[in-house]
C-alpha cells in the first residue's frame, strides 16, 4: 500500500511516497454515551503502526478526538526555529533538563479479565491479546497479577486456607491461576516484543492468620512482626513466585499489600489485609524482605503503601525513616481513588524526600455508573488527566485495573462492578475498544521504557491544554497533548533549535514523535 504526502518547505512543495502496511481502521458503535467504541471480533481488529517510514525533518501525528479519531496518522513538517516568532500558544520542550526514567503502562489480569478474554474464541482472544500486547496494539509492558482472589474474582480463596498449615505444605495455586491467569499471561508473553514487567499483590492473608478470622473487611496479622504469622505470611509471597516461576513465569515486582487501609476501615467489604505504615515497616524488615532475599528473590522491586495518595508524604516517611526497613523497598505504589481529596504535588514532595525510591501508579478505573458505558469520552479524559498529572509529577508510569470486564462490569462477587478500557460480549464473540483504551495507548506505545521526561513549558496555553514530553532511548522526542476543550486550539511546538505548526482538535488527544532537525 502507499501513501502520498504532500509537504509544503519554502517556496516549493515536494510529494513524498512512503510504502508501508496502514494501520487499521476503527469500526466504530455508538452504544449513545458521547463517543464511540471500536468493534473487534475474530476476523477484524483496528491496529497502530508506528514504524512506517517518514520523511526527513517530519512530525508524526496521531490523533483520538471525541467525535471521530482513533489514532489517526498524519504528518507536519520540522522546521529550524532560528528567527521565528508567533502569537499563537506556545510549547517549548527542551531536552537539557531530564526528570525521571519510564518504566511503563499497563493494567490488572485479574481473575475477571482473564475469564472475560477466555470467554472468547481462540481467535478473538488473539486479536484482544494483541490490541494490548502486540507490536500493532498499545503495547503495554506491565501487568499487575493478584496474588489469590480479589473483589474481581467469582469466589473468595487464598491458597493457604487450612488453618494452622504453618510449614505451608497444603499451599496450591487456585484453578483461577492454572485455568485463565496463567495461560493469559504467556499469551501476553508471546505477543509482546518487549520485556513484559509483572508485578504482584494480595488482598488478604489466609484468614486463619488474621485478627478476624475473616478474608473480609477491617483485619489485619495476628500477633506482632518477626513472630509465626507474619513468617508466614511471607513465607506465603516466595511460594507464590515459586509456584509461577514453575509454569515460566517470574514477576518483577511485589506491593506489600493492596490498599492497606482498607483493612483498618469497619466497613470494607472485600478482601483486606490492614496494615499502619508502623506495621508494614516492622512487616518488611523482619519477615517479607528476608524471607524474599533467602529464597532467591532479592532483586524483586519491592514496592509500599500500593493505597491513595492522600497518604503521602507520611507513609514513606514512617517505612523509609528505617533503614534496615528501606533497604528492601524500590518504589511507593499510588492508586487513584481519592485523588480530588489531594492535589499531585504531594509525589513531588515525596520524590523530593526520596529521590532513590520510585513511584508508581499502581491502580485505577472508572466507577461513573453502575455498568459500563460504552463509549464515554469522558472516561477516557480522566485517565489521561491522571496520567499527565502522575508523570509530571516524578511518576515512572501507571497501571489500570482490569483488562477487560463484560457488559455488567465484571464478574465481581461483591458486586462491585466498574468499567474498563475493554469490554468482552462473549454472546456475539466480539469485544469493544473503549476512548479509554485509546488514551492509555497515546502513552503506552510512545512513551517506551527507558524513556525519560524532559523539561516542557507553556506560554499563553488554555489551561484546557495538558501536555507531558519524553525522550526515548533511541533519541526521538514524544510530547502528548490533551485538549479538553471544545474548541480547536493552534500550538506551536519549539524543541532545542527546531519548531513545528499544529492544531489540537476539541476534545483530543494527541501524540507527536519527530527526531532532531538536520
Amino acid at each position: 500500500l502507499y501513501r502520498y504526502v504532500v509537504l509544503q518547505s519554502c517556496n516549493f512543495a515536494f510529494v513524498v511516497i512512503i510504502q508501508s502496511a496502514l494501520s487499521e481502521p476503527c469500526v466504530p458503535r455508538d452504544y449513545g454515551h458521547e463517543s464511540f467504541v471500536c468493534v473487534c471480533n475474530a476476523t477484524y481488529c483496528d491496529t497502530l503502526l508506528t514504524n512506517r517510514p517518514v520523511p526527513l525533518n517530519s512530525v508524526s501525528v496521531y490523533t483520538t478526538s471525541k467525535s471521530k479519531s482513533r489514532f489517526d496518522f498524519s504528518l507536519e513538517q520540522l522546521q529550524k526555529a532560528q528567527g521565528f516568532s508567533t502569537v499563537q500558544p506556545t510549547i517549548t520542550v527542551t531536552d537539557e533538563k531530564v526528570f525521571q526514567t519510564i518504566k511503563g503502562f499497563g493494567g490488572a489480569a485479574t481473575d475477571a479479565a482473564t475469564i472475560n478474554i477466555k470467554s472468547l474464541s481462540s481467535k478473538t482472544q488473539d486479536q484482544l491479546i494483541a490490541s494490548y500486547f502486540g507490536p500493532l496494539g498499545i503495547e503495554y509492558n506491565i501487568i499487575r497479577v493478584p496474588i489469590a482472589s480479589c473483589d474481581y474474582s467469582t469466589r473468595e480463596y487464598t491458597y493457604l486456607d487450612t488453618p494452622n498449615d504453618f510449614n505451608l505444605s497444603t499451599f496450591a495455586l487456585a484453578k483461577e491461576d492454572i485455568n485463565y491467569k496463567i495461560p493469559i499471561l504467556k499469551s501476553a508473553f508471546a505477543m509482546s516484543k518487549n520485556n513484559l514487567s509483572l508485578y504482584g499483590s494480595p488482598w488478604t492473608a489466609p484468614a486463619w492468620l488474621k485478627t478476624s478470622d475473616n478474608e473480609i473487611g477491617r483485619g489485619w496479622l495476628q500477633g506482632q512482626a518477626g513472630d509465626k504469622y507474619h513468617k508466614t505470611w511471607a513465607e506465603y509471597f516466595t511460594r507464590f513466585l515459586d509456584e509461577y516461576k514453575k509454569h515460566g513465569i517470574e514477576f518483577w515486582g511485589l506491593t506489600v499489600q493492596n490498599e492497606p487501609s482498607n483493612g483498618l476501615l469497619v466497613k470494607s467489604s472485600w478482601q483486606s489485609t490492614g496494615f499502619t505504615a508502623e506495621m508494614q515497616r516492622d512487616f518488611v524488615k523482619m519477615d517479607l524482605g528476608p524471607a524474599l532475599r533467602k529464597h532467591g528473590y532479592g532483586n524483586i522491586k519491592l514496592m509500599i503503601l500500593d493505597d491513595q495518595r492522600l497518604f503521602l508524604p507520611a507513609f514513606p516517611e514512617v517505612v523509609l525513616a528505617d533503614k534496615e526497613a528501606a533497604q528492601y523497598v524500590s518504589g511507593i505504589g499510588v492508586h487513584w481513588y481519592w485523588d480530588w481529596l489531594i492535589g499531585p504535588d504531594v509525589l513531588d514532595d515525596t520524590h523530593n524526600k526520596f529521590p532513590d525510591t520510585f513511584i508508581l501508579g499502581t491502580e485505577a478505573c472508572n466507577k461513573d455508573s453502575p455498568q459500563p458505558d460504552l463509549g464515554k469520552w469522558d472516561t477516557g479524559v480522566k485517565y489521561s488527566n491522571s496520567i499527565l498529572d502522575n508523570l509530571n509529577n516524578w511518576a515512572v508510569g501507571w497501571v489500570d485495573w482490569n483488562m477487560c470486564l463484560d457488559l455488567q462490569g465484571g464478574p465481581n462477587w461483591a458486586n462491585n462492578f466498574d468499567d474498563s478500557p475493554v469490554i468482552a460480549n462473549a454472546t456475539a464473540d466480539e469485544f469493544y475498544k473503549q476512548p479509554m483504551f485509546y488514551h492509555l495507548g497515546h502513552f503506552s506505545k510512545f512513551l517506551v521504557e527507558g524513556s525519560v521526561r524532559i523539561h516542557s513549558t507553556g506560554t499563553d496555553l488554555p489551561s484546557d491544554i495538558k501536555y507531558v514530553a519524553a525522550k526515548t532511548p533511541s533519541g526521538s522526542f514524544v510530547l502528548v497533548v490533551l485538549n479538553t476543550s471544545a474548541d480547536d486550539v493552534p500550538i506551536t511546538v519549539v524543541a532545542n533549535e527546531s519548531m513545528f505548526n499544529v492544531t489540537s482538535p476539541a476534545d483530543s488527544i494527541q501524540t507527536f514523535t519527530w527526531s532532531k532537525y538536520q
